[in-house]
């Protein structure tokens, strides 16, 4: 079996080793030290006497600072080792390795320390298959510094490693022949700058370093002030404040600052999504409203800076539309993929609007609102100016680029994603169902805004006609009677695509079903056909193109059944919410660590243990950001004017939570709740 990896993280940094701390490129992952989409260390070996080191135990301290204990040799040297290496890593603006070798003899020893150092700065678009290129490598014993640098053009990117001890350089690492004294240890310090040149020569990365503090200080301190501002979690079962708690570090190490923004904005996750993400941003800010209302205002912000304003067919781009992602590297910077800022998503525009309401109804910052009027109003114009492709009312997605563009701009956005029961792929464009319903909530909620704030109650009058004239359309047309829900997507001639999948929980959550459907909505998500017993899975079993380990086509993302569970408590059916959740969140406790992006859709009864998947990120942003959803729903929070409202419906085993501070307009508020089990012991008090 695969060993899992080791990083550390801050910002969109972050560096993947082996179980020894060791960096060699693996064709599988993103291995190395990756700093905005660009790998800055490709190898980084330590040694001692010419053997590689062995694990013998590790602190993950923080997500950002770990220790590696280690011993020269195989297995078989750990008994009675002579000499024994603290490797004691930490990330923040820079990356920093302290080396500690012990001698454990009874008599001076003399070693050799050997680090081999190198970087072919490949992009991580080509992780799986890096290009060769011409790297400029300077030895300088002088400066105990050994400098990497590749430049194409304005393209440069440079990797310096200072010792803070005597050492010999060369262009392939550092040598240390050091001599320890009886019970003795030896200490060198290794610092790795990370430039990214800009113009006139200025590291742009410097930008960063005013919001930056020391690791060993600042980080620590913003970490604790970020669990401390969120809610206090008490329950009755200590492991729900284990995993409450790790969710809320995980978003902590998944914030970031783009070049662009001096606000954190949180990434899509480790390791492949290490940027901005516009949906995941977006899901994460909605599913974290209640905890971490302070991602909400940067990422609305950066998103509006980066809107569409023209038509261009090399990044999808169209006047109004919200970003898919961000990239950095050089095939964004030349061209050679289109992600420099690529705008391949057709749910983000909807939910940029959806965010701005919500954030409001939460935060009652109403000067954000004004300030976003006028991204608000283009998110809802491309809806119906180019989001309309067909001219039926419906937001469909086809790419404009010949080649590379991402053919499936909704959540699901693997190739096979959207697909007939029996595994034909319908045309395009097309009219995926929770689009529909995220154009709704949007249309509705900016209305509100136009109303309350924008001082336009003839534009708020004409987004809610369409709001409802879009509901009585959907229910018509979406609609399957024989098989009771909604179908996948629409062809472009209106065919209805016939799967069931767990799109249908989203319809639930955008408020766009009719009350009478609802029952049979959830009916079907809590079937064995969709439910697995740890979550919806993304399509159901028994169709042909089900498969439990495709992404799209039968795993379960925290993610996806977040939403979902919220869908069913909007629309009170409370027994279903309440099973999906107690599912999640048994994963979740089970795995224990940061909830991966996905498991397997096998059967729970079968398995008896989640089925992680090797393409399956962690930490992510969307799962963590998942579990406080699903908390949120459980106790029923709703903002409402000047007051938080309460409504707990939580699963049987459960027992009593408490949720403290939770902030808001309000100022701060608590929460109580009980499990039906539980109930007859007092009454919750609601606040």
């Amino acid at each position: 079996m695969r060993q899992e990896p080791v990083y550390v993280l801050a910002g969109n940094a972050f560096a993947l080793s082996d179980t020894q701390g060791d960096m060699l490129v693996d064709p599988r992952a993103p291995v190395g030290l990756i700093s905005f989409d660009t790998r800055f260390l490709s190898r980084w070996v330590l040694s001692v006497d010419g053997e590689r080191l062995n694990a013998l135990s590790r602190d993950d301290m923080t997500y950002f600072e770990t220790r590696f204990f280690l011993v020269p040799g195989a297995a078989s040297h750990y008994v009675d080792a002579d000499v024994s290496v603290i490797r004691h890593r930490s990330l923040d603006s820079a990356f920093h390795e302290r080396v500690t070798v012990l001698n454990h003899s009874a008599e001076p020893a003399e070693y050799t320390v050997r680090l081999d150092i190198g970087s072919d700065f490949a992009d991580t678009s080509e992780i799986r298959q890096p290009c060769p290129r011409d790297v400029a490598v300077i030895a300088d014993p002088g400066r105990r510094q050994l400098r990497l640098r590749y430049t194409r053009d304005r393209f440069v990117r440079e990797t310096t490693v200072t010792s803070t001890v005597p050492v010999d350089v060369d262009e392939e690492g550092m040598t240390f022949r050091i001599r320890i004294e009886p019970e003795g240890s030896w200490v060198a310090d290794l610092h790795v700058a990370m430039t990214i040149q800009g113009e006139g020569g200025r590291d742009l990365r410097a930008n960063l370093e005013e919001h930056r503090h020391h690791v060993r200080r600042g980080m620590r301190e913003d970490l604790e002030e970020w669990v401390d501002r969120a809610p206090h979690l008490v329950a009755e079962r200590p492991v729900l404040e284990t995993t409450y708690e790790r969710a809320l570090v995980d978003l902590a190490s998944l914030r970031y600052r783009p070049l662009s923004n001096p606000g954190p904005v949180p990434v899509g996750g480790l390791p492949w999504a290490m940027t901005l993400y516009g949906r995941d941003a977006l899901i994460t800010c909605l599913q974290t409203m209640a905890f971490t209302p302070e991602l909400a205002a940067p990422t609305l912000r950066i998103l509006a800076i980066l809107q569409g304003s023209r038509l261009d067919d090399a990044h999808d781009e169209e006047p109004g539309k919200i970003l898919s992602e961000v990239r950095y590297g050089e095939a964004a910077a030349f061209g050679d993929q289109p992600t420099a800022i690529y705008y391949g998503a057709a749910d983000t525009t909807p939910l940029f609007v959806v965010l701005l309401d919500e954030y409001e109804r939460w935060s009652g910052d109403a000067d954000v609102v004004r300030e976003l009027r006028h991204p608000a109003r283009m998110a809802l114009d491309w809806i119906d100016e180019y989001g309309d492709m067909t001219g039926d009312g419906y937001l469909r997605y086809q790419t404009r680029l010949r080649r590379g563009g991402t053919a499936n701009q909704s959540w699901k956005n693997s190739p096979d994603a959207i697909t007939y029961a029996d595994g034909r792929m319908p045309g395009l464009p097309r009219a995926t169902c929770e689009l529909q319903g995220y154009v709704y909530d949007a249309k509705r909620r900016g209305a509100r805004l136009a109303r309350e704030f924008w001082g336009d109650p003839a534009y708020a009058d004409r987004l809610e006609r369409e709001a409802a004239e879009l509901k009585r359309r959907f229910n018509r047309d979406f609609w399957l009677p024989q098989q009771e829900y909604y179908a996948l997507a629409l062809e472009p001639d209106g065919t209805p695509v016939d799967a069931l999948s767990s799109n249908i929980g989203h319809l639930l959550w955008s408020g766009i079903v009719d009350d009478e459907r609802a029952p049979a909505i959830a009916a079907h998500l809590v079937s064995p056909e969709l439910f697995s017993g740890w979550g919806v899975r993304t399509l159901a079993a028994g169709q042909r193109p089900y498969n439990p380990v495709g992404s799209h086509l039968g795993a379960v993302w925290p993610s996806d059944n977040s939403l979902i569970v919220a869908g069913l408590r909007h629309y009170r059916r409370d027994a279903e919410a309440a099973r999906i959740a107690s599912g999640l969140f048994d994963m979740a406790c089970t795995l224990g660590g940061s909830v991966p992006e996905m498991v397997a859709g096998y059967e729970r009864h079968v398995t008896k243990y989640p089925v992680q998947l090797p393409a399956a990120g962690r930490p992510q942003a969307c799962s963590s950001g998942g579990l406080l959803m699903l908390l949120g729903a459980l106790l029923g929070l709703r903002p409402s004017g000047e007051n938080l409202l309460v409504n707990p419906a939580l699963p049987a085993g459960f027992g009593r939570i408490e949720l403290l501070d939770i902030p808001g307009r309000w100022g701060h508020s608590d929460a109580y709740g009980r499990d039906r089990a539980t109930a007859g012991q007092g009454r919750p008090r609601l606040r």
